[in-house]
């Protein structure tokens, strides 16, 4: 509301209502002159109550105030939006309505932060991409620089005097021990909370997991270090070593946690990425709209001010704001984010408008319709939010694992620490607790937090080297069972850039002659058939001639007069306007389209000319591929939005099996989700905007290195060169990095599965002794390395 001039009040009658009026209906709220003046900011509708020191902003001769500098920013912003009343017009998306869920457990669903009852990690919003850095993170990144910091000299305390390094020497064995205690407490009390939250999380939900085996063992080896570090007294005498010490595990409980960390990092870092697709989405849309008033006059508007109704202008070269319709000018509009293909559309009076395509050449105004989130690109952010938070990480299979072990391991440990409590000779609970952690500790396995990022690593190497880009594991994962792909056609089956195929004479011109004129008619466009005519004259090497009164017909064709000649290129309709007679070529056109290409005719001086024809070529390898994958018992399947007759003819040159035309990319991603349905494995490949959501529905998606980015982003996996033969080197490498992910798995449980019995004290009445916790902890650092060694065969794998 505003605040008016001493005069002003002076001049209004009792009883009239001003802009400024307080809530009591006085002017500029006043009531009297010894109290508080009381305004209403116009952004947030706060009350100002001392209006002298507020900041205040001028705007069609009234003044406005406003309860801080951050309203009057956003006033200034777009003070029409805000005078004019449509502000109360503007549906907000509350932060209650945000959702959040575990991306290892999607059917989990919670209105606010917190952590996963199943598996305790983060929950992460749906829908939204985090403007800042991942809290998470950030945190485990410090707390793995923690654990390593007090790890790699631990280790170096404990396995020197192994490799040669008289370390311990240098300070006593006592001393020594003291030091462990010093450098693991840290990384055990402090770095490695929140594993032990999870850990505790799902104890109490009885969801037994990875993290209730680190919790257990840790705390075992742990907790048993520090009792034999300071009350060695309890333990019997065979435990004791020169100096009256008893052995100590802390390295094993600091290395387990450094380790933990590293794999945790490289998967939040993995996982970090799948919001780029959303941000790159959102940068489609411009920040601004240009909003044209009913006086005629023009200003850059906050794109969440629009509604429904705002008249914009579009000019050459900008994006498209929201959805709407073009109510003046005429222009190509390059849609590609919606269609995928890369001929540019006409748009005139009375055609729809999509937010985020690309106005190529001319001025438009448009009428907005849907904005906000009702927009088409806001709707496709949503359809790649929501695909990508459906998948579930390949951890899962170790937790599946994790939980049968787990209880059995507990009870094991459980049983041994009571029969050697009842039946174990003296002192019977030293021997029941030393069995007992004994267990935990071989059982704890810490290569389990190694097993899947260190294939994942190799891997991704190994697939860099052959133009495969690896997001995830959860991509190589299912790309190995794939049984259907989905192809794009432009970008993925074709180059993507129309080209001239084809220049057929219907006269006595040269053909030539009919290039050389149709170019110089099409030099001045920007239209993609045109530059690819353009284009074919120059690979000629033919000159192009003078062009005057040059005119743009929609939707049927151009004309002009070249060296003075009349010359018109185009459609049927456009020669039909023209009174030409089409009849004698219209069966070799149709020919031309039929092997997928656009066919144009070209008039000279009232008389058809000649045919050219323009087409986007299909890849070199792209049969010899497709090929490839049906000798692995893939169907093939195509999804573009070119028209059928096009499609046809390219599924029929590349011998495709299924054939799915003029598809928008909600259909793209409903063909995805059906075949799911029907229990198919779908990988999609494609390269294009609109290729987003069905690529991140899919069970793992492919793109195209030379695409747009968010299909990149909404990819598991990328082929840097585009090249289709890419799928099937990336299938063999899914094949070997799940295959290696699998025995990795096995060595993060075998060595310790095995050495179980002989922890909890089978061999006792056999041998006399018990194993020793060193021994435990030296087979569960023999599955790391196990896991470490099988995971670098990766490198050498044939591709």
């Amino acid at each position: 509301m505003s605040e008016k001039t001493d005069s002003e009040h002076s001049s209004e009658t009792e009883g009239e209502s001003t802009r400024g009026a307080g809530p009591d209906g006085t002017a500029d709220g006043h009531a009297h002159e010894d109290e508080a003046q009381a305004l209403i900011d116009p952004v947030c509708g706060m009350t100002v109550t001392d209006a002298d020191k507020a900041p205040q902003s001028e705007f069609g001769g009234d003044n406005y105030v406003f309860c801080s500098e951050k309203c009057q920013q956003a006033f200034l912003t777009d003070p029409y939006f805000y005078t004019s009343g449509n502000a109360g017009r503007v549906t907000q998306t509350m932060a209650e309505d945000t959702t959040y869920t575990c991306p290892m457990h999607p059917e989990i669903i919670r209105n606010e932060p917190g952590s996963c009852p199943i598996c305790g990690m983060a929950l992460e919003p749906v829908g939204a991409a985090p403007d800042g850095p991942n809290e998470e993170l950030t945190d485990f990144t410090l707390r793995l620089k923690v654990s390593l910091i007090c790890a790699i000299p631990l280790l170096i305390l404990t396995m020197g005097p192994m490799v040669g390094i008289p370390v311990r020497s240098l300070f006593g064995e006592k001393i020594s021990i003291y030091i462990e205690f010093v450098l693991a407490s840290p990384v055990v009390l402090w770095a490695a909370l929140p594993f032990f939250q999870r850990g505790l999380q799902s104890m109490r939900t009885l969801n037994f997991n990875m993290w209730t085996l680190i919790t257990l063992g840790v705390c075992a080896a742990y907790g048993y270090s520090v009792v034999a570090t300071f009350l060695p007294g309890l333990f019997p005498a065979k435990f004791q070593m020169d100096g009256g010490h008893v052995p100590v595990y802390f390295e094993a409980a600091a290395v387990i946690i450094a380790l933990i960390f590293a794999g945790q990092v490289l998967e939040l870092r993995a996982r970090e990425r799948t919001g780029d697709a959303i941000r790159a989405l959102l940068d489609l849309a411009p920040k601004t709209a240009r909003r044209i008033l009913t006086d005629g006059s023009e200003y850059d508007a906050p794109l969440e001010n629009i509604i429904g109704g705002d008249r914009l202008r579009v000019r050459p070269g900008e994006r498209v704001p929201v959805d709407g319709v073009v109510v003046d000018g005429r222009s190509a509009v390059d849609e590609s984010m919606i269609t995928g293909e890369p001929v540019a559309v006409e748009k005139a009076e009375g055609d729809g408008l999509t937010g985020g395509t690309l106005n190529k050449n001319g001025s438009l105004v448009m009428a907005a319709q849907r904005v906000g989130s009702e927009t088409t690109l806001a709707q496709i952010v949503n359809m790649v939010s929501s695909a990508q938070h459906s998948k579930a990480s390949i951890q899962g299979l170790a937790d599946k694992v994790a939980s049968y072990f787990v209880p059995t391991v507990v009870a094991i440990a459980i049983i041994a620490f009571i029969v050697w409590l009842a039946v174990g000779p003296s002192p019977a609970f030293i021997f029941a607790m030393i069995s007992a952690v004994s267990v935990l500790i071989i059982a704890c396995p810490c290569a389990l937090g190694l097993a899947t990022p260190m294939s994942i690593m190799t891997a991704t190497g190994r697939g860099a080297q052959a133009g495969v880009l690896v997001k995830d594991a959860q991509a190589l994962e299912n790309l190995g069972h794939v049984d259907v792909l989905i192809v794009d056609k432009t970008g993925t089956l074709t180059v993507g850039k129309p080209q001239l195929t084809d220049v057929i004479r219907q006269s006595h011109h040269s053909k030539n002659t009919i290039l050389k004129l149709a170019a110089t008619l099409e030099k001045g466009s920007e239209h993609p058939l045109a530059e690819a005519i353009v284009q074919g004259a120059e690979d000629d090497k033919l000159s192009l001639e003078t062009m005057i009164n040059f005119e743009a017909i929609t939707g049927k064709g151009v004309i002009g007069k070249v060296t003075g000649r009349d010359v018109a290129l185009g459609n049927d309709a456009l020669m039909e306007a023209l009174g030409i007679d089409t009849a004698q070529a219209a069966p070799v056109a149709e020919e031309l389209r039929h092997a997928g290409k656009t066919a144009m005719f070209v008039a000279i001086e009232g008389e058809l000319a000649g045919i050219v024809a323009v087409a986007d070529p299909v890849k070199e390898n792209a049969r010899t591929s497709i090929s490839a994958l049906h000798e692995q018992n893939i169907i093939v399947v195509m999804a573009t939005g070119d028209n059928e007759t096009t499609a046809n003819a390219v599924a029929a040159q590349l011998g495709i099996d299924e054939v799915h035309a003029g598809v928008l990319p909600a259909d793209k991603k409903r063909l995805v989700d059906d075949l799911k349905a029907q229990g198919s494995r779908v990988a999609m490949a494609g390269d294009g905007i609109n290729d987003a959501p069905a690529l991140a529905a899919a069970d793992v998606g492919i793109a195209m290195g030379t695409g747009a980015d968010v299909a990149v982003e909404s990819a598991g996996i990328t082929l840097l060169k585009g090249d289709l033969s890419g799928i099937v080197r990336a299938r063999n490498l899914a094949r070997a990095t799940l295959r290696n992910i699998r025995q990795n798995l096995f060595f993060a449980f075998a060595y310790n599965t095995a050495g179980i019995p002989i922890a909890a004290g089978i061999l006792y009445p056999l041998t006399g002794t018990l194993l020793s916790p060193m021994l435990a902890a030296a087979a569960m650092s023999l599955s790391s390395v196990s896991v470490i060694t099988n995971a670098l065969r990766l490198r050498t794998v044939k591709l």
